[in-house]
């Protein structure tokens, strides 16, 4: 999709300091869970410009993005600040490391890759597939959808930044599965760690670092 302004739908509190914004769907948008699109504010009399990943299941009527509120950021503010109505430009759908209907998604997460962890689980599970997810963070957010997605079962571990990936990554892909890595390049670098210890082949898995 070329650069368009969409209505924001709705502004929903998701845990601390993190936002969750519905969008309208135009016509021709065909994105899926883990592909991310490209939001464009002005701020100061500049366009600034930032990625963020999908975090709904699907883009029937409305998507999602999840964003973290860091009050300092050049643009995360002004994402908080909206409400329905407000016009954004959206372009994309951008990524190809994303759920593409595999019979058991496994999602590692750190921080901001709970977004789409959640949303690629939830499909998964709507698809009659299976999912685990793997989520590490001092103050998780989406605790109602990974709730959620444990009673309808799937496998989720919530861990602190402290804790150690390697066991719950072991459990997690024990019943083998797509693996996707979501996250900065320091929880990139301790996933990939726990999955070679677990005995899985890196090469495959589906990777987004968020910087």
């Amino acid at each position: 999709m070329d650069e368009r302004v969409l209505d924001v739908v709705a502004v929903r509190d998701v845990g601390p300091g993190t936002v969750a914004i519905d969008f309208e769907t135009p016509d021709a948008f065909d994105a899926q869970p883990g592909q991310f699109v490209k939001l464009t504010l002005p701020v100061e009399g500049e366009d600034v410009s930032r990625f963020y990943t999908i975090s709904s299941p699907t883009v029937e009527g409305a998507f999602e993005i999840t964003v973290g509120i860091d009050p300092d950021g050049e643009l995360a503010p002004q994402l908080g600040a909206l409400e329905a109505g407000d016009g954004v430009r959206i372009a994309g759908p951008f990524g190809s490391d994303y759920y593409e209907g595999e019979s058991r998604a496994v999602v590692l997460a750190g921080g901001p890759g709970v977004g789409p962890a959640v949303g690629i689980a939830e499909r998964a599970l709507d698809d009659g597939n299976e999912a685990a997810v793997v989520y590490q963070d001092d103050a998780p957010v989406h605790e109602e959808r990974l709730d959620a997605l444990a009673e309808a079962g799937a496998l989720v571990a919530v861990i602190g930044s402290e804790e150690s990936l390697t066991e719950p990554v072991a459990d997690a892909v024990e019943d083998g599965g797509q693996v996707f890595i979501y996250g900065f390049a320091d929880f990139l670098d301790a996933a990939t760690e726990a999955l070679e210890a677990a005995g899985v082949n890196t090469d495959d898995a589906k990777v987004e670092n968020f910087g």
